[in-house]
């Protein structure tokens, strides 16, 4: 140490040897950890417990409780890999305040994720009537928006139909010529020696084998969707036709080219995640993701529905999304506003243009909303159209598009959907950018489902621990 006049506080790492240290000494007492620990045991884990009631062989697991409570605050902080979570487990105090002596290794916190997913999926109605008992959830106004998540997959695992195609001629042509090598090389052997050798040979065989029948599932995959596609673009051509013989109207222009079942040359499918889909991601280039789904209530944030689908189009979510929010507020408790009368008001519902459909808002009117969705893009360099009475009436005969357009140029229904930007918006940005969740660890859209529900439950624990320690 160099001589010197200044005074240093002193510093002796040797101290902790001879001196008791626990978390609860260390972190505040309105930690986080310690709001987890008292309230995930009082949630309803009986389906994990029932689990390991008709398991009876091995050594005794870990405790249910302290599995969840781990998982949970590992998730609220951002640690979302089950090896992080083990390594924690020895070294952050917080993460020791859970599981004290009993530390979990990865592979059995990563098992009990996967096994119990669908259970602690389960716990997000438990949360959200928690956030509805502390007045968290006031459906004044909700709304809605989707985000994509990058999938478990990598690009370099992709394959297009068109190269699949060539790729099985190639590997077929190399099998044939490898059986044909094969034979020739057993009876070169069987003249020479009696008995066979060519040990190497089946290794190769069976590389390419494994290859082909990878590459012929995809394919199959491939034209399977494209069979899909087909049949759906079939029924609303012959809707279409259906709609304008009654009208009595005539085609404009040419005939409309035949609809294909096979798939197109560029049609991608991934060998990683096959359920995952490639998708364009904010920062303009292209993955393979998943689109996170969230219905989010004005007061305090809370999520009140959460969904994940492998489409990118937005354009399909607002019914199911709407009628799980409304199964949810039902499951958790949460009445539903009323009119004067007593009879139920609809819940106002914001969403952007790629949530717009006629079929959308009528089915988000009958199932109790009262939609506000933008009909199109606004352009940066163009100011917000003018105004117009509450009291006014739209056109009689305007169309479902003009009456939205109409809507939302209302006093009432520009203000109503100015919020919903700072509604839902900022929730995937703490979920993505505060607490890094960008890519889904788990593949299979039903096992992703889980894992984003998972997301969701976390980011209202978060709310509802926030507003308790406001309160305190």
């Amino acid at each position: 140490m160099p001589a010197t006049q200044k005074k240093f506080r002193s510093w002796n790492p040797k101290q902790y040897a001879s001196t008791p240290i626990t978390p609860a000494a260390i972190l505040p007492e309105d930690d986080l950890v310690f709001f987890l620990i008292d309230l995930v045991p009082q949630l309803d884990l009986a389906p994990i417990y029932a689990h390991y009631e008709r398991e009876t062989r091995g050594a005794p697991p870990f405790d249910v409780a302290m599995m969840t409570t781990l998982l949970v605050y590992a998730y609220c902080v951002g640690v979302f890999s089950s090896r992080k979570m083990a390594s924690a487990c020895e070294r952050n105090v917080a993460f020791l305040a859970i599981v004290g002596q009993q530390r979990p290794d990865f592979r059995s916190i990563s098992d009990f994720r996967k096994i119990h997913l669908d259970a602690l999926a389960g716990l997000f109605v438990e949360v959200l009537q928690i956030a509805g008992e502390l007045g968290l959830v006031k459906l004044g106004n909700l709304a809605l928006d989707g985000s994509k998540v990058r999938a478990n997959a990598s690009r370099h695992k992709a394959m297009s139909y068109g190269y699949m195609t060539k790729e099985v001629e190639r590997l077929r042509a190399e099998i044939a010529a490898l059986l044909q090598q094969a034979e020739q090389l057993d009876a070169e052997q069987d003249a020479a020696l009696g008995s066979r050798r060519g040990d190497e040979l089946p290794d190769e065989l069976g590389r390419r084998e494994s290859r082909l029948q990878a590459i012929e599932e995809a394919m199959t995959r491939l034209e399977q969707e494209a069979r899909e596609k087909a049949d759906a673009q079939r029924a609303a051509r012959e809707e279409a036709d259906a709609q304008r013989e009654a009208a009595g109207k005539k085609r404009c222009g040419r005939e409309p080219k035949p609809i294909s079942d096979q798939p197109e040359e560029k049609a991608q499918t991934n060998f990683t995640d096959p359920e995952s889909k490639i998708m364009k991601t904010s920062n303009k280039g292209f993955d393979y993701c998943y689109n996170g789904q969230a219905v989010v209530d004005e007061e305090a944030q809370i999520i009140v529905a959460a969904d994940v689908t492998a489409a990118a189009n937005d354009q399909q979510q607002a019914s199911p999304l709407g009628q799980q929010t409304k199964e949810n507020l039902a499951a958790a408790g949460i009445e539903t506003p009323t009119a004067e009368d007593g009879s139920p008001a609809a819940i106002p519902l914001s969403a952007d243009t790629g949530y717009f459909s006629a079929e959308n808002v009528g089915q988000l009117e009958s199932q109790g909303f009262d939609p506000y969705i933008a009909t199109g893009r606004q352009k940066h360099n163009q100011g917000l159209p003018s105004g117009i009475e509450d009291n006014d009436q739209p056109d009689p005969d305007a169309t479902a598009k003009q009456r939205m357009s109409h809507k939302l140029r209302t006093e009432s229904g520009r203000a109503r959907y100015a919020k919903r930007k700072h509604i839902v918006e900022p929730v995937f940005g703490q979920i993505k950018q505060a607490r890094g969740f960008r890519q889904f660890l788990l593949r299979g859209l039903p096992k992703v489902r889980g894992e984003w529900k998972l997301v969701c439950l976390t980011h209202n624990l978060l709310k509802i621990w926030r507003y308790r320690y406001a309160l305190s």
